[in-house]
Order: structure tokens, then C-alpha cells, then sequence
């Protein structure tokens, strides 16, 4: 059997399109409209909260059988906000002109539906190795959508991909002007939809 119809293997690669969590499942939103004007700061953030979700997952699933019932919600809290802040950190320490662009939106990882839903959902009734691939795969599929709305909206809304320009010269020369829309909140809700939309369209697999 091989690795991706094993059952390691479909949690692995299940959350990149059939149950991505930004495509199917509409949850962390937020950062995608906010942190996507450039690929650089949106590949910055789908790192951080990769770290962060299969970190938490992880730590959650080990502590699962010991985390009495009525506080779990407040355990959760307490371990992911733990990883934000050491995150957060090590990026103001390493790169903190990134961190300075990303601004409170690291911190908010926090808060995203994401990383609280596998730890409710998935860390407290599996094993720490099935709860780490649960945390990259979900973390992938986020990446997958995040950087590719940032990659589109830098290349449309300012002619740049990762900080080089890309749109020759001489497009510009006979009138070409770059797409405002794309370096505002709403380009990024359009450009999710069309994900959206391409996955229902294409994907044939079960949902």
C-alpha cells in the first residue's frame, strides 16, 4: 500500500485540496486578505502557523489523556499562545522587517479557527505522529492558498514577484497600469473565490 492511500498518508495530503482549510472549510481568512499584498510576508506567515499548528498538535496529543475536560478550551489557549509568542519573537529577532509588515497578524495565529479546530478536533483523539501530520498537512493546504493569492496579487497589483520586477518595461511604455484592486482586501476575496471555485470545478475526489 502506498504512502498516500495509507491512513498516515490521508492526513497528510487530504487538507492540501479535498479538505483545505481555507478552500473547503473557510476558516483563517483573515490573514489571507491581510497578509497577501507580497509573497515574501505570506510565505513568512504560512511558516509561523505551520510551526505553530503541528507544534501545538503535537504537545496537545501528548497531554490529551491528562487535560481534565471542563479546561480544555483554556489548555489550548494557553499551549498555542505559548508557540505564538515564541514565534513571534524569534521573527523580530530574524526577520524583523517581515515582522514589522505582518504586525499583528502573527500574533493573531492565536486566534485562528485552524489551529484551535485540529487541536479540539483531531490532536485530543489521535497520537502525537497521526496529530504531526495533521499539523503539516493542514499547514500546507494553508500555505497552498496563502501564497498563491499573495504570488498573484504581487504580480498584478505591483508588477513584482518576491521584490523583483517581473512586468517589462515595456508593457508600461504603451499604457499597461498596474491593477490597483489587487493590493486591496477585496482583489484578495476575489482571488479566494476563484480558489474556491477552481477546486469544486476540478477536484473530483470525495470531500
Amino acid at each position: 500500500m502506498s504512502f498516500v492511500k495509507s491512513k498516515e498518508g490521508q492526513v497528510l495530503t487530504k487538507p492540501l485540496i479535498a479538505a483545505n482549510p481555507i478552500m473547503i472549510q473557510t476558516l483563517g481568512v483573515c490573514s489571507a486578505l491581510a497578509v497577501t499584498v507580497q509573497l515574501k510576508p505570506a510565505i513568512v506567515m504560512s511558516l509561523a502557523l505551520m510551526t505553530v499548528i503541528t507544534a501545538s498538535n503535537v504537545i496537545i496529543s501528548l497531554i490529551r489523556n491528562v487535560i481534565p475536560g471542563k479546561i480544555r478550551i483554556i489548555t489550548f489557549m494557553i499551549v498555542i499562545s505559548t508557540l505564538v509568542a515564541l514565534a513571534d519573537q524569534i521573527l523580530k529577532a530574524y526577520l524583523f522587517d517581515v515582522s514589522k509588515q505582518l504586525s499583528v497578524f502573527v500574533g493573531l495565529i492565536i486566534t485562528n479557527c485552524i489551529v484551535m479546530g485540529r487541536a479540539e478536533a483531531f490532536a485530543t483523539t489521535n497520537t502525537p505522529k497521526m496529530a504531526f501530520m495533521d499539523g503539516i498537512g493542514n499547514g500546507l493546504g494553508y500555505s497552498l492558498v496563502l501564497c498563491g493569492v499573495a504570488a498573484v496579487r504581487e504580480v498584478l497589483g505591483s508588477g513584482k514577484f518576491l521584490g523583483f520586477e517581473v512586468a517589462p518595461q515595456a508593457l508600461y511604455d504603451i499604457g499597461y497600469v498596474n491593477n490597483g484592486l489587487m493590493v486591496l482586501a477585496p482583489g484578495a476575496f476575489f482571488l479566494i473565490g476563484i480558489f474556491i471555485w477552481l477546486s469544486n470545478t476540478f477536484y473530483k475526489g470525495e470531500r
